[in-house]
């Protein structure tokens, strides 16, 4: 029969922790939130979309206004609701032509481009009264375009407070309203 030593081993002293102050850098008065999980969507690979494969800026002006998502079209570019917004009433201006980059508007193009988005200010105004926005297109996917084959610009509302870390911690975004609900009421705001 083996022998039990009565003794146990003690454990290992844990390794003495240094404070962050005594590393290397100097502070910069920003805390880290360290999300090491979003290197896989920052280096991953995603196709660009050609024309009308699997583009869903080509496919929304081919279905009707309700099921497309779409809140106005124009004679050049169209405007949609965003299907995973940052916010209620997160809008995206779109040409119908598939080109990826802004500069690949026409003149008539851009000039409807830039009317729409003020179209949309307007409306979002009138349908829920937002403090400020966020104007943007991200062009190429490097920028963070997630369809970076077709120009889109996003025309984000936002309010004191509608901010948290539940994006981040829970990887949930709180919208209280539907989509329907936010597109219905848009299309009523929207300039005559």
């Amino acid at each position: 029969m083996p022998s039990v030593d009565p003794s146990p081993t003690p454990p290992e002293p844990a390794p003495a922790l240094e404070a962050a102050r005594d590393l290397a850098g100097d502070s910069d008065g920003f805390e880290r939130l360290w999300t090491p999980h979003r290197m896989a969507y920052i280096v991953g690979a995603r196709p660009s979309p050609e024309p009308g494969e699997g583009c869903p800026f080509c496919a929304a002006p081919a279905r009707s206004d309700s099921d497309g998502l779409i809140v106005h079209r124009g004679e050049r570019c169209y405007v949609v609701m965003n299907l995973f917004p940052y916010n209620p009433g997160h809008v995206l201006v779109c040409p119908y032509r598939h080109v990826s980059s802004y500069v690949d508007l026409t003149d008539e193009e851009t000039l409807e481009f830039t009317a729409l988005t003020k179209a949309a200010i307007v409306a979002l105004e009138a349908a829920s009264a937002p403090m400020g926005y966020n104007l943007g297109m991200n062009q190429g996917g490097v920028a963070g375009a997630g369809v970076a084959a077709h120009l889109h610009q996003h025309v984000v509302p936002r309010w004191a407070g509608d901010a948290n870390f539940l994006p981040i911690v829970g990887q949930t975004k709180a919208l209280p309203a539907l989509l329907e609900d936010t597109r219905a009421a848009l299309v009523t705001a929207w300039p005559r």
